[in-house]
């Protein structure tokens, strides 16, 4: 029996560049968790998971597993997954063996909040077919498949950070410039010590999910123009990144915050962000701490120096029915 995880991803500065030929950096960790559980069997067999029910207690809870998890669930991502693992396998005539698997899911990441939970289950499933087959695929193409199986067949809207931060896991800078992809089709991928990364809290709340295509709406569009807004903002932020890791390099947890909140400042002069994501930003700062989205939106991050703080800080957020807690790097 083969069981593997992936984790959820929050990044600290840089997104969204990070799907414009930007930079960033971003950490994954343990508080939450994708997990795939593989084992032979007679037959190919993907068990459906949690989010994959056709039964439900009342309408409202068929509406609410609808606007959580989408009409298809979990199960899309696995044959979705076992797709493109075949796929590739075939085009670098890898043989595989002709035994068959069952394989099964399941995650409790935050969904659409921000924290890279499709990707999470998907980089799970893709490490369980690997150690079935014995196959090895180097860490910057994994990851370049994964957003396969979400870009490509499934039609998700993302970047590559998620994916990346995924499979090198720990805190990881990552530099998307179109150079490095039209010369070796990924780009600068470095795991970053983590003696000098400062206190974190995450902060989170699950009413205000929504898919990164959602976010994003129309930005694609506008940077393919190169429109002048749109594209020095990715400018920006990608500069911002090189910045935030001198900082962190140098243990200026000040100067890493300060670089954390002009990353999020710019995003309000160019998306459209919802009142409830302002208001929690809002929230954290007035508590005293530093806060950027972890992803698209839902989520938030930011350093939370002492335990003091840290309880003014849930103090403040809890009864605005968000989630705070500190998280733990994997």
């Amino acid at each position: 029996m083969i069981i593997t995880h992936a984790y959820p991803r929050a990044a600290l500065v840089g997104n969204p560049s990070d799907g414009y030929f930007g930079k960033t950096i971003a950490f994954t960790f343990s508080n939450f968790v994708a997990e795939t559980t593989l084992y032979e069997s007679p037959e190919l067999n993907i068990v459906p998971g949690i989010r994959d029910s056709s039964v439900f207690s009342s309408i409202q809870n068929l509406h609410e597993t609808v606007r959580m998890y989408g009409y298809y669930g979990g199960i899309r991502l696995l044959k979705a997954t076992i797709k493109c693992f075949y796929e590739y396998c075939v085009e670098h005539q890898i043989a595989l063996h002709d035994k068959n698997f069952t394989i099964r899911y399941q995650s409790n990441i935050p969904n659409l909040v921000g924290m890279g939970g499709s990707s999470a289950i998907i980089t799970a499933a893709m490490r369980a077919l690997m150690k079935f087959y014995g196959v090895d695929i180097p860490k910057p193409i994994l990851a370049n498949l994964i957003r396969t199986v979400e870009n490509r067949d499934l039609a998700i809207s993302a970047g590559l950070q998620d994916r990346v931060a995924q499979v090198y896991q720990g805190l990881v800078y990552m530099d998307f410039a179109k150079a490095l992809f039209d010369c070796q089709g990924y780009g600068r991928y470095e795991p970053l010590s983590l003696k000098t990364m400062p206190p974190l809290y995450i902060a989170y709340r699950t009413d205000l999910s929504e898919g990164s295509e959602v976010f994003h709406n129309n930005i694609r569009e506008r940077f393919d123009r190169n429109e002048p807004d749109v594209v020095q903002a990715m400018r920006f932020w990608a500069d911002l990144t090189d910045q935030a890791r001198n900082r962190l390099e140098h243990g200026d947890w000040h100067g890493l915050g300060a670089c954390m909140n002009a990353g999020f400042d710019r995003r309000t002069t160019l998306y459209n962000l919802s009142e409830g994501n302002l208001r929690m930003v809002a929230l954290a700062r007035e508590s005293g701490v530093s806060a950027a989205f972890t992803g698209s939106g839902g989520a938030i991050t930011g350093i939370c120096p002492d335990e003091a703080t840290f309880e003014r800080l849930t103090n403040r957020l809890t009864p605005h029915q968000i989630v705070v807690l500190r998280p733990t790097i994997v």
